[in-house]
C-alpha cells in the first residue's frame, strides 16, 4: 500500500506525495485557489521538482478519471488564509487590468493597499522580488503578501475593480 503524506503549504494550500517506484516522489499540490499541480522529484530530495504540470480545474477532473479516482467539486469564494495576521495569494494579472505593460511602480501596490508583491511567475519561470520598474504582463501570476484585507485589495487593483 503507498503511504501518502500530507504537507500544509501555507499560504499556498497542501501537498500529497508518496514514494513511487525508481526512485521518484510523485505528488500533487492543490492550491487554495482550485488550481492542481503533478508534479515528480527525487526521493532524497523532496523539494528539487524534475517536472511539473499545472492543470486546470477540467484537465485535473479528467485525470482523476483517467486513473480511477473520484472527482469532487469544490467552490471556495474568496478565502485569503490568514496565519498570525498573514496573508498570501497568487493573483493572475488579466488582460483588461489597468497596469497590464506597465511598470509594477505604477500600482503603489504597497501604499494603496498595504500588501506587497514578492514575486512573479512569467512562462512558468519564478522572478523573485521585482523592483518598481519591473513590467507587469497580461497572464503573469504575482505573489501577493500582506494582511488579509490588503491582498484582497491587491487582488482587486490589479483586476482594475479598485
Amino acid at each position: 500500500m503507498v503511504k501518502l503524506e500530507e504537507t500544509p503549504l501555507p499560504g499556498v494550500g497542501v501537498r500529497y506525495d508518496f514514494d513511487g517506484r525508481f526512485g521518484k516522489r510523485v505528488g500533487v499540490i492543490t492550491h487554495r485557489d482550485g488550481r492542481r499541480e503533478i508534479f515528480v522529484s527525487r526521493r532524497d530530495d523532496p523539494d528539487a521538482c524534475a517536472q511539473s504540470i499545472v492543470l486546470s480545474d477540467e484537465e485535473a477532473e479528467a485525470v482523476a478519471d483517467l486513473l480511477g479516482g473520484s472527482t469532487i467539486t469544490r467552490h471556495i469564494s474568496k478565502l485569503t488564509q490568514d496565519i498570525e495576521g498573514l496573508a498570501m495569494d497568487w493573483v493572475n494579472v488579466p488582460g483588461t487590468s489597468p497596469y497590464a505593460g506597465h511598470q509594477l511602480g505604477d500600482t503603489m501596490m504597497r501604499t494603496r493597499t498595504g500588501a506587497s508583491i514578492v514575486a512573479v511567475m512569467r512562462d512558468g519561470q519564478a522572478i523573485p522580488a521585482p523592483g518598481p520598474e519591473f513590467p507587469l504582463l497580461a497572464g503573469d501570476t504575482v505573489v501577493v503578501v500582506g494582511t488579509p484585507g490588503g491582498v484582497v485589495r491587491a487582488a482587486k487593483l490589479l483586476s482594475g475593480e479598485d
